[in-house]
């Protein structure tokens, strides 16, 4: 039970942990720390290429990235990871920053190009090999398809909170990190499908108007699971008392606030990410309807 094993790592008392260990991953991951490293390093690389400047980015974006991949790294290599083994509502806190917060501030920065622009050109066949390979790119088309992206996003939520999954998860390491890679791994799947700053005759999967309806969607699953867990008066997630609780909080205290951070704050990333869309879309009929798009679209129906 890896939840117990960090109790003795950490010391009985969370008031006991020093600087250092606030830092320090409970459960280390030599992967989620290459992978942060490696989107930063190329991020930084590629952002102002002067070989790719369909890359560049604003500071804004660069900010936005940045933020995101901070609080992923956060949320899985500190001690918070730590915390949320132990308390229900820290749990919920880091399943919102890992599967919605901070994959819409990197999706929000559309990054992707920057990233390829910073891969070193030794390693862009190889790059170039594994992203264009076949069975990467039809299960990418079926993750990406809008039915299939809507119940999974939900879906996932779901499936790690029910009762029974959710006691084996918290006390095996394979499961937990499973648990967490899913979460991190659908919302970067989800949350670009909807933010791609391209509209549909660009190239984007899914149009604006589209997008809209399937986030607002996605939201109600969320609004009904949490306010469930909020308003349930019997313990559901007996484990955190096997692993034993940070603090003195009653357990139907603690499930209420995480059925509140699931409740709220997770459904209204839906409505900002609407709000985001909605003025992409405005803005898009209105590059659209310009002379100036109305001009080089009447150029290219005469030169064909």
């Amino acid at each position: 039970m890896h939840s117990l094993l960090h109790t003795t790592k950490f010391g009985r008392s969370p008031h006991e942990a020093t600087v250092i260990s606030w830092v320090l991953p409970s459960e280390p991951s030599p992967t989620i720390v290459a992978l942060c490293f490696a989107a930063v390093v190329l991020y930084a690389r590629g952002a102002n290429h002067p070989e790719a400047p369909s890359s560049r980015q604003s500071r804004w974006s660069a900010l936005s990235f940045y933020l995101g991949t901070a609080l992923i790294y956060v949320a899985l290599q500190t001690r918070f990871d730590y915390l949320a083994q132990h308390m229900f509502w820290i749990h919920r806190l880091q399943h919102l920053v890992l599967h919605h917060i901070g994959p819409v501030l990197i999706c929000l920065a559309a990054p992707w190009a920057a990233i390829a622009a910073g891969v070193p050109l030794p390693w862009r066949g190889a790059a170039s090999r594994l992203v264009n390979n076949l069975p990467v790119r039809s299960v990418y088309y079926i993750l990406q398809q809008p039915v299939v992206a809507y119940l999974l996003f939900d879906g996932l939520i779901y499936f790690w909170l029910w009762p029974s999954i959710h006691f084996r998860a918290m006390l095996s390491l394979h499961e937990y990190e499973c648990m967490n890679w899913s979460m991190a791994a659908d919302g970067l799947l989800f949350w670009w499908l909807m933010l791609d700053p391209r509209a549909r005759e660009q190239g984007a999967r899914m149009g604006f108007g589209l997008r809209i309806v399937v986030v607002l969607l996605a939201m109600g699953p969320q609004l009904v699971i949490g306010a469930y867990l909020s308003l349930h008066r019997s313990t559901l997630y007996d484990v955190y008392e096997v692993c034993g609780r940070l603090w003195p909080v009653a357990p139907a205290t603690d499930q209420e606030i995480g059925g509140l951070i699931t409740w709220i704050p997770a459904s209204m990333m839906s409505v900002v990410v609407g709000l985001i869309l909605w003025q992409r879309w405005i803005r898009n009929d209105d590059r659209v309807r310009s002379p100036s798009a109305r001009v080089a679209a009447a150029e290219s129906i005469a030169s064909q």
